[in-house]
């Protein structure tokens, strides 16, 4: 899979963190793909983006801990 962007969330301060993967998020074209990594299960941004980003991005777990947690985040 090709990722467009990565993002390693613990690198961002946590203020700032969500709106940046969703400034990141809505820079992609249709059929592109982020790749987030994080430190926990970013599931807290996964319902975040069912509500504001409804319908318009695939989700897909890539690795799910203990340590490390990475998601492919595609858009629509």
């Amino acid at each position: 899979m090709q990722f467009t962007a990565k993002i390693h969330a613990p690198e961002i301060d946590p203020r700032n963190r969500h709106p940046k993967i969703f400034e990141v998020f809505d820079g992609l074209n249709s059929g592109e793909f982020m790749e987030l990594s994080n430190d926990h299960d970013p599931k807290p941004l996964h319902y975040q983006l069912m509500i504001e980003r409804e319908g318009t991005f695939t989700w897909e777990y890539l690795e799910e801990g203990p340590s490390m947690w990475r998601v492919s985040i595609g858009k629509k």
